[in-house]
């Protein structure tokens, strides 16, 4: 269920619901002695969540891409160099 920010048109007053996208949308300031109308506020709304282990771009390559990156990517062996000087 979302939050909703909603505002008074008289007194300003900005408040924050929390109720199912199906409920009505209030009308009415929750303020004492405040009988105006609230509107609700366009808000930016929820921030996808991921679970799991995580999502990249390499998690769906195929296998020949990944035979491919596997061969490219083992460091080569550094020659010795074993120079003695008489």
């Amino acid at each position: 269920m979302p939050n909703y920010d909603y505002q008074c048109q008289t007194c300003e007053h900005t408040f924050e619901v929390f109720q199912k996208m199906s409920d009505p949308k209030l009308e009415d300031c929750p303020q004492e002695k405040c009988e105006g109308k609230v509107r609700r506020l366009l808000g930016t709304g929820a921030g996808v969540i991921f679970k799991g282990s995580g999502f990249y771009q390499t998690d769906y390559r195929s296998d020949s891409y990944k035979k491919g990156a596997s061969k490219d990517g083992k460091p080569k062996a550094a020659k010795s160099e074993s120079s003695s000087k008489e």
